[in-house]
């Protein structure tokens, strides 16, 4: 496991739960509003999984304070004594990214936390939906959390990968919401990068879903694009150019501007959301006082 992070103790990414998270490095997509960057950029992966023994020149810039970088790939070992000596306290673990499912040995991972009697939550782009269908089987997973980057017809511009195969991202809804595993779908709304159209494709898409949370942009001088284009920190609009390549390594330029919507937006994609998906809600968001 190339792990880049450790959270030990967390009462937010594992709903109900004490949890604890783990950070994975590497990630197949190259989503630009990204708040993991430097995890994302830790190794480069193509859209099979297959690693680039390349370590990008901007791995963990800036992320000194932030994660705590692995030196080797054995990290995992630490990790699982650390959580060893918390299973009486903690609930569960929670596997995040970077895109976990990459990891070659994220099963054997997962089986040692199952057998310490923790249950797990599983974070994924759901673009390797073989992966998800055999950790469930396996009962190494006990509930997921999927995002939805955006419309099928917008999924390629937000996650950074021209001609991404949206069948995977498909099998894996479909699986979600039909194999009894607890789950739910997320998406995190860029002004510059989703519209109501999006959200009108991505409520039927969706339609029936059982739990589907929107949640707003937040600029920071860790985001992927920020990172990947060694621009000036600190404003709140991006404005870029970013040159990033496809499945087969094809370069391509995507231009777009990064900005948060408004409280009063996001209530709006709420109701558009709302309209095919009711339990559909904001999350992390500082509702207006009534």
């Amino acid at each position: 496991m190339r792990i880049g992070g450790f959270l030990p103790t967390t009462l937010l990414d594992y709903p109900e739960k004490l949890a604890c998270t783990v950070f994975t490095c590497g990630c197949n997509f190259r989503c630009p509003f990204c708040q993991n960057g430097s995890l994302v950029l830790g190794t480069h992966y193509d859209l099979s999984g297959s690693p680039d023994t390349t370590v990008s020149e901007n791995a963990g810039t800036n992320a000194a304070s932030v994660f705590s970088m692995a030196s080797n790939d054995d990290q995992g070992v630490d990790i699982l004594e650390h959580i060893k000596k918390r299973k009486n306290i903690l609930e569960g673990v929670c596997i995040t990214g970077g895109e976990p499912t990459l990891q070659k040995d994220l099963s054997d991972f997962l089986r040692k936390v199952k057998n310490l009697g923790l249950l797990v939550k599983l974070d994924t782009n759901g673009s390797r939906p073989d992966i998800v269908k055999a950790l469930y089987q396996e009962d190494l997973i006990d509930y997921v959390a999927m995002d939805i980057k955006s419309s099928k017809e917008g999924y390629s511009a937000v996650s950074g990968i021209a001609g991404l195969p949206i069948a995977a991202i498909e099998e894996s809804v479909e699986f979600l919401m039909h194999s009894g595993i607890a789950y739910e779908f997320r998406t995190t709304l860029v002004k510059g990068l989703h519209t109501h159209a999006d959200m009108e494709s991505i409520a039927t898409w969706l339609k029936g879903a059982e739990k589907y949370y929107l949640q707003s942009y937040e600029d920071s001088d860790l985001i992927l694009c920020k990172l990947m284009s060694s621009s000036s920190p600190g404003s709140m609009t991006h404005t870029t150019s970013l040159k990033i390549t496809d499945s087969r390594n094809t370069p391509f330029h995507v231009d777009f501007t990064l900005e948060t919507f408004s409280t009063e937006e996001l209530q709006q994609f709420l109701q558009i959301a709302q309209t095919s998906i009711p339990s559909a809600v904001l999350r992390g968001v500082e509702m207006p006082a009534s």
